[in-house]
């Protein structure tokens, strides 16, 4: 394995349906519903940026066009601008902008496409470099630089981010050594360590993804797992995801609180008053 390369694309899966938040997913993406006026998906984005890594590619599927449009505008809602029709023209001037120096690929992976198969179709995106990637869904305060360090020093073809939480997500049997020795899918009855995501790939793990009916974490992660090649990265700190209004709600109080363990950034989230002074909630 090469030497710990210090800033990484960042793979983010953002396709899915999120059927168990359809109050809002109905309307847009499950990763474009806001915390804090913004995407849950900028949030994450801005996790990886504090620490250096701002090149993003993102796995997109149902209702593709929102994110596009989303940050096609971004810019321009980021920007102060001057529009001049007084010639006759539509001129725009920008003269101030508050814009993270960021590059976004935003890939349309397939309405139907299980979650191996959207990265597999990322793939040329990504080229032959170990990346990052995790789920477009969930919040957490993990250190990206320790993360690195860990991976890099294991020697292995994949690390993911292990949280011990009451939840349904896909269970790990880690050994002493935090080897991953089998990964299962979910069980809310479970009391062991779960996938968090933030997880590091090396480029070998596009050779075990084969079409959109591939399921990442049924193929990839158990093969890996078997295989003695995944390890976990065990993170006691703050990790959420947004599977429901209820988890929504929560991580907009801890943001409107001033209580967010993820946000380490200096730029401002809207309060929740802020926005229902302005109609924005």
């Amino acid at each position: 394995m090469d030497t710990l390369i210090r800033y990484m694309k960042v793979v983010l899966l953002a396709g899915g349906f999120g059927s168990r938040i359809s109050e809002e997913s109905q309307f847009k993406p499950k990763p474009m519903i806001e915390i804090g006026g913004m995407p849950i998906l900028w949030h994450i984005m801005e996790e990886y940026a504090y620490y250096g890594h701002t090149e993003f590619i993102i796995c997109a599927g149902y209702k593709q066009e929102y994110i596009k449009e989303w940050f096609a505008n971004y810019f321009l809602h980021n920007s102060d601008v001057t529009f001049d029709y007084r010639s006759g023209k539509n001129e725009m001037s920008v003269h101030n902008s508050n814009m993270e120096p960021w590059k976004v690929t935003v890939v349309d992976t397939g309405y139907n496409t299980m979650t191996g198969g959207r990265i597999k179709r990322i793939q040329k995106y990504v080229g032959k470099e170990t990346f990052m990637m995790t789920y477009g869904d969930g919040v957490c305060d993990v250190e990206i630089d320790k993360l690195l360090a860990f991976h890099q020093s294991h020697g292995k073809l994949a690390t993911l981010t292990a949280v011990k939480m009451a939840q349904d997500k896909g269970i790990l049997d880690i050994s002493e050594n935090n080897s991953v020795r089998s990964f299962r899918e979910k069980n809310a009855s479970d009391g062991n360590p779960i996938n968090a995501g933030y997880m590091v790939l090396q480029p070998e793990i596009f050779n075990m993804l084969d079409g959109d009916d591939c399921v990442f974490e049924k193929t990839a992660l158990v093969k890996l797992a078997a295989e003695g090649e995944l390890m976990s990265y065990i993170h006691k700190g703050f990790w959420q995801c947004m599977d429901n209004i209820r988890e929504k709600n929560m991580l907009e109080k801890l943001l409107s609180e001033d209580k967010a363990p993820w946000k380490r950034w200096e730029r401002a989230v809207p309060s929740i008053e802020a926005r229902k002074q302005t109609g924005n909630i």
